[in-house]
């Protein structure tokens, strides 16, 4: 296993996708967001069943960055409960995970 991890998180337009992305990206909390809009998530709220158009952010980060990435998502997502789910990265290529590493500036994230 590695530090690496995919967090997935959900928003309801393109736009507040990007705008989330661009956030991370630049606190350096994320290595890198990959956005995919257009999916639809059917999923019980309040006790309803509802179904809706949303946009899917893959968000690559470390286990170091990944508590004040959890807490910027919650600052700044729109949605009353964001989804937020880590996925610890078993296994990746290692100039991709030394690339990642890198990426997240490491004074900033645990100022």
């Amino acid at each position: 296993m590695t530090e690496a991890l995919v967090v997935i998180t959900t928003t309801e337009t393109k736009e507040d996708a990007e705008r989330l992305a661009h956030l991370l990206v630049e606190r350096d909390l994320a290595a890198c967001v990959q956005l995919l809009p257009q999916i639809t998530s059917i999923y019980r709220w309040q006790g309803r069943l509802e179904q809706a158009g949303e946009s899917l952010l893959l968000i690559k980060t470390t286990r170091q960055a990944y508590p004040r990435l959890e807490a910027a998502i919650k600052e700044n997502h729109p949605y009353q409960t964001p989804e937020i789910i880590a996925l610890p990265v078993e296994a990746g290529a290692d100039d991709y995970l030394s690339w990642l590493s890198a990426s997240l500036n490491t004074e900033r994230t645990t100022a």
